[in-house]
């Protein structure tokens, strides 16, 4: 699930909640106005002190439009919208979403969507680009998003930037180089696409209710591809198959990947002239670049 972001951090867990369950949380909402957390959607409200840092990080001008993953109660959303030329904030929890929208902010337009299900070209179509992203990412979907918005990116000109907030350990594994343990598929894939910058670290105790991990806001900035891969399904398919195996060398790691596209490990390495003796996470994107250009 996908919502969260402002004075919510999101933890989402699977499971389900009971009639009665939503009967008085729904109660609860309409009768105070206040949203509480709610377990299903896992979510943390960021403390206001670090909201003003958060926006600090992001620094927004007049002449920016921004997406935000996860509006929560607004707390990151007011702020942005008061600094940005406009918002589009995406929430997945219809009671937050509709308590925003009640607010009539006259640059906010709120969506009461899953992030993931929202087609973002028709959704922006109007929009200035290239849009900012800003938010909360759902620890449980936090790949898929970030690859969603990869994806999308067009090599900044459909989205320019994105400041996330993540748990602290997939942070690690965006910003980690060759050589490092966090260093695996995931860093590989977005360093192709984006520069990356860790911008803040979080403890717990920055959200109430507090969770049981510390978060990280990371930047993206995206941009044309690092280098050339040839086929980007054939780079995909190396990166995935080999880090599937990272203990082996990269000899034996390639070498089902390399035996499913009908080349041997050997030829490839040979051809690349990447050292098969090497472990998966000593090599670079320009490396891996290589030896998937070499299936070709």
């Amino acid at each position: 699930m996908c919502a969260t972001a402002s004075r919510k951090h999101s933890f989402t867990r699977s499971g389900t909640t009971s009639g009665s369950a939503r009967r008085r949380s729904k109660r609860s909402r309409s009768a105070t106005g206040v949203a509480s957390a709610r377990k299903r959607f896992g979510q943390h409200f960021l403390e206001a002190a670090w909201v003003a840092k958060l926006i600090g990080a992001i620094a927004p001008t007049q002449d920016q439009t921004f997406l935000e993953i996860g509006s929560g109660r607004g707390a990151l959303t007011r702020p942005l919208a008061a600094r940005a030329g406009r918002v589009v904030a995406i929430e997945i929890d219809r009671d937050l979403a509709a308590l925003l929208e009640r607010e009539s902010i006259q640059n906010l337009r709120v969506l009461q969507s899953n992030f993931l299900d929202v087609d973002l070209r028709e959704t922006l179509a109007d929009e200035r680009r290239p849009l900012r992203v800003a938010g909360n990412l759902p620890y449980n979907v936090s790949s898929p998003i970030l690859f969603r918005l990869l994806g999308a990116a067009d090599e900044g000109r459909f989205f320019s930037d994105a400041t996330l907030m993540l748990q602290k350990e997939v942070a690690d594994r965006l910003v980690a180089r060759p050589g490092r343990k966090e260093y695996g598929a995931l860093a590989i894939q977005v360093t192709l696409l984006a520069d990356v910058d860790h911008l803040l670290t979080l403890p717990p105790g920055a959200f109430r209710p507090p969770p049981k991990v510390t978060s990280a806001v990371v930047r993206l900035r995206f941009r044309p591809p690092a280098v050339d891969v040839g086929d980007p399904k054939v780079f995909e398919r190396i990166v995935r198959g080999m880090f599937l195996q990272r203990r082996k060398t990269v000899a034996n790691a390639l070498r089902p990947v390399a035996d499913s596209l009908g080349r041997s490990s050997g030829e490839l390495l040979e051809r690349a002239q990447v050292d098969g003796t090497l472990r998966p996470e000593a090599l670079t994107v320009h490396d891996i670049a290589r030896l998937s250009r070499a299936v070709l």
